[in-house]
C-alpha cells in the first residue's frame, strides 16, 4: 500500500534564539542517549520519579504485552503531590474558573489535603479497595482531579467518562468495568445552562444491571436532583468527617492505574488499560520535554479529563512535574467568542494546548477577536487531536503566538498513553502540516502492507519497539486488543497513514480508512481539507468518500465559509478548481455542501463517522456525545439537495 501527499506546505519556521538558549532540550543529547541504549534511556527517565522500591528489570516484552520497570513499587498520587510538598507546598497547583466567573486557587498543600480526605472517604466510608473500579462522571472542576488522584492513592482503578455522554453510554462503561462506585456532581455548566449529571447517572443505573453500591455526589451546580437513600452519598458531608492524612497504597509498576474507553468500529467501546509505572514515566518525561515546562509556567490544556489528553497532559504529566495547571469549565464561545483570550490575559497563561477544530473555529470568528487581548504571556502553543492543516497552523502561529511562540504539533493516541511524535520546541524547526519526529526513546516507521519500511512516499504509521506508556490491553478482551492493533503488521499498527520527508519529519495523513481510492489513485482526505482551507473564503472543511459508479469512489466536501462569504454555485465551482490546481484534478470534490457547522463532540472534535454515514446514506447510530445533534439531519438534507443540483464536474 502506498499513497502520496500532494499538498504539502514547504514553509519552515525556527524557534527564536532566546527560546532555544533557555529551552529544556536544545541539543541532540537525548536522541543520542536513546539511540545508544534505549533501555538505559528509559531507566534514567523513570529514575526521575519517586519509587518506593526500585525495579529489577527495565522491560519484559511478550508481544503484544509488555511489562515495564518490573517489580518496581510506587504510587502515582505521591508523585503528583507528596514529593512536591517540601519545596512547593504554597505553589498554586490548580487554577480554576467556571463559565459563571467563579474562581478557585488550590495550592499543592491544599491539593494534598483534598486528595487525602477523599481517599479516606473512599476507603473508610465507601469500602473501596485496591483493584476496585470507580467511574467518574463529572464536569471539569477541581473535584474531578481530586477524584482521579484519590483513586490512584488507594489503588482503585478510575474510569473517567466525559460528562456529556448519554445515560446509555455511561451504563455501557459502568457495566463493562464492573464499577463499584460512581462519583458525579449534581450538575455542570454548559453555555449558561446546567446539565443535570446526577439525573443521567440515575438513568444509567436504573435497570440494576450493575454492581454499583454507592453514588458520591458533589454539590457543584446546587440544582435539585433525585436522591436515593442508602445509595447516594453527599461529597462535602463525607469529606468533613475525614482526616487530611492518608497513607498511599504501595502499587506495583504494572498495577492498573486507569481504564479509558474509546470508540470502537463495532460500536462497542474499548476499555483501554494503562498501568502505573510506565505510564507515569512517559507522562512526566514527555510533558517536560515537549512543552518545555518551566517552574514559573501557567499551563493550560483545554481538553476535558474525559479524554486521554486530559489524563496525561492536564493531570498526571503536569502535576508530576509540579506545574501550575489552569482549568476552565466552559466552551470557547461562551459567554462570548473571546473568552479563551480573556482567560490567557487574566491568568498570564504561558502554555496553551488545544485542538485544530478549536483553532479553525477561532479563525472563522475572525482575527479581530484575539487582537483585543494581551496574549504576550504566551511562550508556547500546542495542537492535539487530529492533524492540523497548514493554514490553521499559520493562523495559530501568527494571531495567537504573535509569530514568536513555537508550536508543538503532537501525534499520539489513547492507546499510546502519551505523545509519540512531535518537534522539541527548543531543538527543531517547525514545518506546518508535519507533526515532527518520534520523541527520543520512541521508535516509529512507515511501512507498506507487507511490513516493509517505506522510504519514499507514504504508508502505514507503525510503532516498532515497545514503550513505557503503551496500553496493556483492552479491559476484559485481550483477543480484541491483539486483533485491532497487532494483526496487520509485525509491530503496533496505529491505523494512520503517514509520509516522511528528507529530514525525518512525519506528516500524519489521518486514518487509513480516510484515504479514498479514486479511479485507482489514493487521495488522503486530510490533504483535500488542507487545500480547501487554504482558500481565503473557507474557514473549515471536512471531506469524506462517496460511492461513484464510474470511479469507484468520489469526494464529498462539507465546507464552512468565512464570515460574509456568500454561498453560490459559482463558488462551488471555484473551490473545485482550487483543489484541482492545488493537488490534482483527481482530488477535485464531486460534491460540495455548504454548512454553518459540522458534527462535533463537546471537546470540538469532528465526528467523521457521522459524515461518512451521511455520505453513504446509512444510520448514524449514537449521537449523544455531539454538541450539536441537530446538525446531522440538516447535513443529510443538504447533501440530498446537492446531489440533485450538483454542477457537473469539468
Amino acid at each position: 500500500m502506498s499513497f502520496d501527499a500532494h499538498y504539502i506546505s514547504e514553509k519552515v519556521f525556527q524557534p527564536s534564539l532566546p527560546f532555544k538558549e533557555n529551552a529544556v532540550v536544545n541539543t541532540d543529547d537525548l536522541y543520542q542517549e536513546a539511540d545508544q541504549d534505549r533501555m538505559e534511556f528509559w531507566n534514567k527517565q523513570a529514575q526521575k520519579l519517586e519509587w518506593i522500591k526500585p525495579w529489577e528489570a527495565t522491560c519484559e516484552w511478550n508481544k503484544p504485552f509488555a511489562k515495564w520497570f518490573v517489580n518496581g513499587k510506587l504510587n502515582a498520587s505521591v508523585n503528583c503531590i507528596d514529593r512536591h510538598l517540601e519545596t512547593k507546598k504554597d505553589k498554586i497547583a490548580l487554577q480554576w474558573e467556571g463559565e459563571n466567573g467563579l474562581e478557585r486557587n488550590i495550592t499543592y498543600k491544599e491539593l494534598s489535603q483534598h486528595v487525602n480526605q477523599l481517599s479516606n472517604v473512599l476507603r473508610n466510608q465507601l469500602s473501596v479497595k485496591k483493584g476496585d473500579r470507580v467511574t467518574l462522571y463529572m464536569p471539569l472542576i477541581p473535584e474531578l482531579v481530586f477524584a482521579v488522584l484519590a483513586c490512584a492513592r488507594i489503588g482503585a482503578i478510575h474510569s473517567v467518562v466525559f460528562g456529556g455522554f448519554s445515560a446509555e453510554s455511561l451504563k455501557d462503561r459502568v457495566q463493562d468495568s464492573d464499577s463499584k462506585l460512581v462519583i458525579t456532581a449534581d450538575g455542570g455548566s454548559r453555555r449558561g445552562k446546567i446539565l443535570n449529571l446526577k439525573n443521567i447517572v440515575d438513568e444509567a443505573l436504573d435497570n440494576n444491571e450493575h454492581h454499583v453500591e454507592n453514588v458520591l455526589v458533589v454539590k457543584h451546580a446546587h440544582n435539585d436532583c433525585h436522591w436515593e437513600e442508602g445509595r447516594d452519598v453527599d461529597y462535602q458531608t463525607s469529606m468533613e468527617k475525614e482526616s487530611a492524612e492518608c497513607k498511599a497504597e504501595v502499587m506495583d509498576s504494572e498495577d492498573p492505574l486507569f481504564i479509558l474507553y474509546t470508540s470502537g468500529t463495532t460500536g462497542k467501546p474499548k476499555g483501554i488499560l494503562h498501568t502505573t509505572g510506565g505510564y507515569l514515566t512517559h507522562a512526566t518525561y514527555s510533558t517536560k520535554v515537549v512543552f518545555d515546562l518551566k517552574d514559573d509556567d501557567v499551563y493550560w490544556c483545554t481538553a476535558d479529563i474525559g479524554w486521554i489528553t486530559g489524563h496525561t497532559y492536564l493531570t498526571y504529566g503536569p502535576l508530576s512535574n509540579g506545574a501550575t495547571v489552569f482549568m476552565y469549565e466552559g466552551t470557547p464561545d461562551y459567554p462570548d467568542q473571546g473568552i479563551f483570550w480573556k482567560l490567557i490575559e487574566k491568568y498570564k497563561i504561558s502554555i496553551m494546548y488545544t485542538a485544530p477544530t478549536a483553532i479553525r473555529s477561532f479563525m472563522k470568528w475572525g482575527d479581530h477577536i484575539p487582537a483585543k487581548y494581551d496574549l504576550s504571556s504566551l511562550r508556547l502553543l500546542g495542537s492535539v487531536g487530529e492533524p492540523i492543516n497548514p493554514e490553521a497552523w499559520t493562523w495559530y502561529y501568527t494571531h495567537i503566538g504573535n509569530n514568536n511562540c513555537p508550536i508543538v504539533d503532537t501525534w499520539w493516541q489513547t492507546e499510546t498513553g502519551g505523545i509519540m511524535i512531535s518537534t522539541l520546541p527548543g531543538l527543531h524547526n517547525m514545518k506546518p502540516g508535519y507533526a515532527g519526529k518520534p520523541l527520543p526513546g520512541i521508535s516509529a516507521d512507515i511501512c507498506d502492507h507487507k511490513d516493509a519500511s517505506v522510504q519514499k512516499g507514504g504508508g502505514l504509521l507503525s510503532l516498532t519497539e515497545p514503550w513505557p506508556s503503551m496500553a496493556r490491553g483492552i479491559w476484559g478482551d485481550n483477543e480484541r486488543f491483539k486483533e485491532v492493533y497487532w494483526s496487520q503488521l509485525d509491530s503496533y499498527f496505529t491505523g494512520d497513514g503517514a509520509i516522511r520527508d528528507k529530514d525525518g519529519y512525519i506528516m500524519v495523513l489521518g486514518r487509513v480508512d480516510d484515504v479514498i481510492n479514486i479511479a485507482g489513485h489514493r487521495i488522503g482526505t486530510m490533504e483535500v481539507e488542507s487545500s480547501l482551507v487554504d482558500c481565503d473564503k473557507v474557514a473549515e472543511a471536512a471531506v469524506v468518500g462517496v460511492q461513484d459508479e464510474i470511479k469507484g469512489q468520489a469526494l464529498l466536501a462539507f465546507v464552512i465559509l468565512k464570515k460574509d462569504t456568500v454561498e453560490t454555485d459559482e463558488l462551488k465551482y471555484e473551490l473545485k478548481q482550487f483543489v484541482s490546481k492545488k493537488i490534482s484534478p483527481i482530488a477535485k470534490p464531486k460534491f460540495i455542501v455548504f454548512t454553518e457547522d459540522l458534527p462535533k463532540t463537546r471537546s470540538g472534535k469532528i465526528m467523521r463517522r457521522l459524515l461518512k454515514a451521511i455520505a453513504l446514506n446509512q444510520e448514524v447510530g449514537d449521537t449523544t456525545s455531539l454538541a450539536n445533534p441537530g446538525i446531522v439531519s440538516e447535513l443529510r438534507e443538504r447533501f440530498k439537495k446537492e446531489k440533485k443540483e450538483s454542477i457537473p464536474q469539468i
